[in-house]
């Protein structure tokens, strides 16, 4: 029964995809709710059936009370199959609508609900450009992905658990006095104007001090989590307190937040307290009143009085329940500012994939300056022929990781464009681009998982033997059989930790280089790929990535001018801008920039600060 209700609706169905999702709150909703509807039809109906029930039973409790008021001994005879049919109902009908209401809620739309959320969302995430994600918190973006899907199916909860079956109680209650006498409806309409006017209150004030909570909340995660990414810095520069002053104006600003939106529900019970003792007092006073001018009988009063004091029970209820509806959609607003924001690097329209046969690069016209009118690179003109290593060098900021970046489209360029094969990229899939592209970067982070799972992102269909074949070839098969994790998971099933923390320098940039190996592909991209290891390993990885190197388009960024020296041509960059370019020999002949850079080495890297003098 259980497997049948959680599986009515499926979280991971197919869906179109938006670039630009609806920036609305209730279009946003709507989107994920698409898969439900019949789901959302059904949980309405059975939720107004169930308030109906309760309703029914307190009118018929007062029916018996009038019933006891008469001839005892004639009572059974006359309604024994009246009060069976009702034990009946009670005892097996009414569980079982209940049983269905509460499937439906609990087993269908909260566990998948928000998992559709969270998938999609997560999905759409994962879609951003990498420009995207320098420009955030990573535990704030994960945050607001784990936090906005509870909080929309706790929403939707509400909806049908408090709100639907709230206002067909409210109605049926109406009704019930009504049939009774109708001056009784007077002051529960009454009480209902004041009640609507104390939840209007509400509402208006508590969504935007939830969003406010939620969104401090997110900040302190940011920083929380920015403290622990980078533990090794805190640690090295003994800023334990710093970082703690720094959480400490989130935290509290988190408790500003949170007590702000707590003094609304003070306000709200108390004031609710006090409509609620009007009520009990005004119907139940009226009835007896009724009652004493001979206008109701004992059971519309019993009828009237159960009701009031099940309307008091229920309006704390109805109202926390409100109270949290429009509070988990702030969090839902809160989490719209990241969840909802368009993609900022698509694939063209009709993009087609990349057709790679030689592995040659033209650069026409190239300026990027993120935005800034100055930085980044400045009018680049450059062709690779296939299979042409080219080394890079520059001093800092003179525009080489923007370079590789915009071949890689982590950006889109501003002017000009990069063509492989004759084949502009803005026009090609990025997938299909980087399919054909590999990298391995100075900054080595790896995957918090196995060395396996991390050498197979290069090629994850790879066989076992190719991907410890690629872990030799990067000189990291030896120190990878002796690795074991607090797990207890030895050699490849090993762990690495977060972003590789649990290995030096060198074993991280080992496996990354093991990774590309096996990744193979035709145009490769080395930046500062052997800064992290030892003299002794980088001299045996020189002759691992000259191998890697044939056949190939290379791109290789160094300081380390020695690493490039045998490249088929140096290109200098500075200020944005190529100002030599040539053979080793040739530019030292020249006389020029790298000629200077290659003198002032100290142990082979460059001194940028002396060469600027």
């Amino acid at each position: 029964m259980f497997k049948y209700f959680e599986n009515l609706v499926d979280p991971y169905c197919d869906y179109p995809e938006a670039d630009t999702p609806p920036t609305r709150l209730w279009p946003f909703m709507a989107q994920y709710m698409r898969p439900f509807r019949k789901v959302f039809f059904l949980a309405t109906i059975m939720s107004i059936v169930v308030a109906t029930v309760e309703v029914g039973l307190i009118g018929y409790m007062g029916r018996i009370v009038d019933l006891l008021s008469t001839d005892p001994t004639t009572v059974w005879a006359i309604h024994s199959v009246e009060f069976i049919c009702v034990a009946a109902f009670v005892l097996l009908v009414r569980p079982a609508l209940q049983a269905l209401d509460v499937l439906l809620l609990n087993n269908t739309v909260l566990p998948n609900f928000g998992t559709l959320i969270r998938w999609r969302a997560h999905k759409h995430v994962l879609r951003q450009s990498v420009g995207w994600f320098e420009n955030d918190f990573a535990g704030r973006i994960a945050n607001r992905i784990m936090q906005t899907p509870p909080a929309a199916g706790e929403a939707v909860f509400q909806v049908f658990d408090a709100i639907t079956f709230s206002l067909a109680y409210f109605i049926g209650a109406g009704i019930l006095l009504m049939d009774a006498d109708p001056r009784l409806l007077l002051p529960l309409l009454i009480w209902v104007a004041l009640y609507g006017c104390l939840v209007g209150w509400t509402v208006k004030r508590v969504g935007p001090a939830s969003k406010a909570a939620s969104d401090a909340r997110s900040q302190v995660t940011g920083r929380v989590v920015d403290a622990y990414t980078n533990i090794h810095s805190v640690k090295l520069f003994a800023h334990n307190n710093r970082e703690l002053d720094y959480a400490k104006d989130a935290i509290e600003k988190a408790r500003e937040t949170f007590q702000a939106e707590m003094r609304i529900f003070t306000i709200m019970d108390v004031t609710l307290v006090l409509l609620n003792g009007v009520l009990i007092v005004a119907v139940v006073g009226w009835a007896v009143w009724l009652w004493m001018q001979g206008s109701a009988s004992v059971g519309v009063v019993a009828a009237a009085t159960a009701l009031s004091l099940r309307l008091n029970a229920m309006t704390g209820w109805i109202m926390w329940a409100l109270t949290s509806f429009f509070r988990q959609l702030g969090v839902v607003a809160e989490g719209m500012e990241t969840i909802a924001q368009p993609i900022d690097l698509v694939d063209s329209q009709g993009a087609r994939t990349l057709q790679l046969s030689e592995g040659k690069v033209e650069i026409q016209s190239l300026s990027h300056h993120y935005g800034r009118g100055a930085g980044g690179l400045d009018q680049i003109n450059l062709t690779i022929r296939p299979g042409e290593k080219i080394g890079l060098i520059g001093r800092s900021g003179a525009g080489k990781s923007t370079l590789v970046k915009l071949l890689l489209r982590f950006y889109d360029v501003e002017q000009g464009q990069i063509k492989i094969d004759d084949q502009n990229i803005a026009n090609v899939t990025q997938d299909s681009l980087r399919d054909m592209i590999g990298m391995v970067q100075q900054d080595s982070s790896l995957l918090h998982r196995s060395v396996r799972d991390n050498i197979l992102y290069g090629m994850p269909d790879a066989s076992e033997d190719q991907m410890i074949a690629a872990a030799k070839k990067a000189e990291a098969d030896d120190f990878i059989l002796d690795l074991e994790d607090p797990q207890g998971r030895k050699a490849y099933d090993a762990h690495v930790g977060e972003r590789g923390v649990k290995l030096s320098g060198g074993q991280r940039q080992r496996i990354t280089l093991a990774r590309v190996i096996l990744k193979d592909a035709p145009i490769l991209l080395l930046d500062e790929a052997t800064s992290a290891l030892d003299s002794e390993v980088e001299a045996a990885i020189q002759e691992t990535l000259y191998g890697m190197m044939q056949g190939k388009t290379v791109i290789a960024i160094a300081h380390r001018l020695s690493t490039i020296a045998q490249m088929d041509r140096i290109l200098v960059l500075d200020q944005g801008r190529i100002v030599e370019q040539g053979t080793h020999s040739e530019l030292l002949s020249a006389g020029g920039l790298y000629a200077g850079f290659w003198q002032r080495q100290s142990g082979g890297f460059l001194n940028a600060d002396e060469a600027a003098e």
